[in-house]
């Protein structure tokens, strides 16, 4: 159903540049595994929009990291395996809670300006985690200042040399090992960029849903892209649904952070009432996946399409101190969170599962690595702890590129005859590709959503079944390639979710309402012609 490569080619005809390291991305994952590589290697990074165009950018609430004296490395790791939900790798959770440290210095170190409070880095909290140990910087533009920061060392070192709107196609492999990309310049030209490695960094999956607090970018195109490569995806059914986008006429679904809960905030119902305490003992500070789920209860108990989250019991001064760019946000759409209620409902977030790795970030094929938002370490589970993810990225980035450093060189006779056939028709407009985009979104909030059955998952996989004609299409623009990566990855997740009959984590079954560690404490494992195959989970 789904072709190992998306357009004929044959690398014999192809115009060929070389370089010892791909980096396939440039959020925090990919710059930051860029300038570590490049004090050893040469570097091509690619990026399909401008260079500070992910889903990084747009992080507010910050990076955990254990560095009050008061936390512990032990107390990080069990609230994220708390949060996990029987899912997570115990090992690769230790390397990241004992490791993260030691990340956050590097990032000071290439520029990154946390914000201080007392001389002292300043620390909040977020749900689940039982200590603070969240930094920030500018308040609540985390993201925007360590992308910031990383940039200006990447656009300015020798060693990395940056290819702006290129789009990755496929990776190409050659008896099991990756030997480079396929890439398609702004002009249409295509090209064989041969690499001794490939890091795949190119982030999350939010616009296979309708609604999401990701940018445009975030179309999975990573997970599509190493599937088609026969390499080992797992736990897709975990899409994490952040609990508070902004839900207001004419406004985006702009992410109102964790930490606005995590600083005092509360949840109220159209009616005023507060009523997390129906649904977990940590109240707004339960796990995502427990706060989101409460959220459309109370929606669909009140007949509304929102609930309230109120912080106007805070000070002005702490409010717009702390968040900043939130506040501004939301007067710029009328509403001014010092005395208003801003409406919020849960939005697709943050994809859990990936591009299965080991702990040195490689994937099951050979020189191909994955790092950031694209891979599964291991480190989330079923549901991801807050903030972990920007320090997961450091931490495996650093990790990855000690792995390549052990890598004997690629042989590059080994790669000259490699070619790709699809049978193929004339491709379809791109008038058409927009309306089976939004048709795609609707489909996953309908029947792949916060929650799921039996009966409206297999709606859901039989309509996107439908839609499997675009692999027999001619390519030729970004949009169709794009769409295609989309409807791979809303494959995986549907048949995944099929396939899982229990409730865990961010995944929740209307017809199979608890978890069931007995049978179903493990992960599901896809590849391309090898279906889904089960395998226990090593979380203690």
């Amino acid at each position: 159903m789904i072709p190992q490569y998306l357009i004929d080619f044959d690398l014999q005809s192809l115009p060929k540049v070389e370089t010892d390291v791909i980096v396939i991305g440039s959020g925090i994952a990919g710059l930051f595994t860029a300038i570590q590589a490049s004090k050893h290697q040469r570097v091509i990074m690619i990026t399909k929009k401008a260079l500070l165009e992910s889903n990084t950018r747009y992080a507010q609430g910050g990076i955990a990291a254990v560095i009050s004296e008061e936390d512990s490395p032990a107390s990080h790791r069990q609230d994220t395996l708390m949060a996990g939900a029987g899912l997570c790798s115990s090992t690769a959770v230790d390397v990241l809670v004992n490791e993260g440290p030691r990340g956050v210095q590097e990032l000071i170190a290439l520029g990154t300006s946390f914000d201080v409070e007392n001389g002292e880095l300043a620390l909040t909290q977020e749900g689940a985690h039982s200590h603070r140990r969240i930094l920030h910087a500018n308040g609540d533009a985390t993201g925007h200042e360590i992308v910031r920061a990383l940039a200006e060392q990447v656009r300015t070192h020798k060693h990395i040399e940056v290819w702006e709107h290129h789009f990755v196609i496929d990776v190409i492999t050659n008896h099991g090992e990756c030997i480079g990309a396929l890439v398609q310049r702004p002009d249409g030209e295509r090209i064989f960029l041969q690499g001794g490695t490939t890091v795949l960094c190119s982030g999350g999956s939010g616009q296979l849903y309708r609604y999401t607090t990701n940018p445009e970018v975030a179309t999975a195109d990573g997970v599509a892209i190493a599937y088609r490569a026969g390499a080992e995806i797992r736990d897709m059914e975990f899409i994490q649904f952040h609990p508070t986008a902004l839900c207001y006429p004419g406004a985006p679904r702009f992410l109102i952070s964790e930490a606005v809960r995590g600083e005092g905030a509360v949840l109220r119902n159209i009616k005023g009432e507060r009523f997390m305490a129906k649904y977990h003992e940590l109240l707004e500070l339960a796990p995502r996946d427990i706060v989101a789920r409460a959220i459309v209860s109370e929606m669909e108990e009140t007949k509304s399409t929102f609930v309230y989250l109120d912080i106007t019991h805070k000070s002005e001064d702490l409010i717009k101190h702390r968040f900043p760019t939130i506040h501004e946000t939301c007067v710029h759409f009328g509403l001014d969170m010092t005395t208003d209620w801003i409406p919020v409902a849960p939005a697709a977030h943050y994809m859990m599962g990936g591009v299965r790795t080991d702990l040195n970030g490689e994937s099951s094929i050979s020189r191909l690595f994955a790092c950031g938002e694209v891979s599964s370490t291991g480190v989330h589970g079923a549901n991801r702890l807050a903030s972990n993810s920007l320090s997961e990225a450091i931490v495996y980035g650093s990790r990855i590129v000690d792995r390549i450093l052990e890598l004997t060189p690629l042989n590059v006779h080994a790669v000259a005859n490699v070619s790709g056939s699809v049978e193929l028709r004339d491709s379809s407009s791109t008038q058409a590709i927009v309306e089976r985009r939004l048709k795609l979104q609707k489909t996953m909030v309908r029947y792949v959503g916060l929650r799921r059955t039996k009966v409206g998952l297999e709606k859901g996989l039989e309509e996107l079944t439908r839609q499997t004609s675009i692999f027999q299409s001619m390519l030729r623009k970004i949009e169709e390639f794009e769409f295609s990566n989309m409807l791979t990855c809303c494959l995986l997740v549907t048949s995944a979710a099929l396939v899982r009959e229990e409730s865990r984590g961010a995944h929740y079954r209307e017809d199979y309402p608890n978890r069931d560690d007995l049978g179903w404490r493990k992960h599901l494992i896809q590849q391309r012609n090898h279906g889904i195959v089960e395998e226990i989970s090593d979380d203690v």
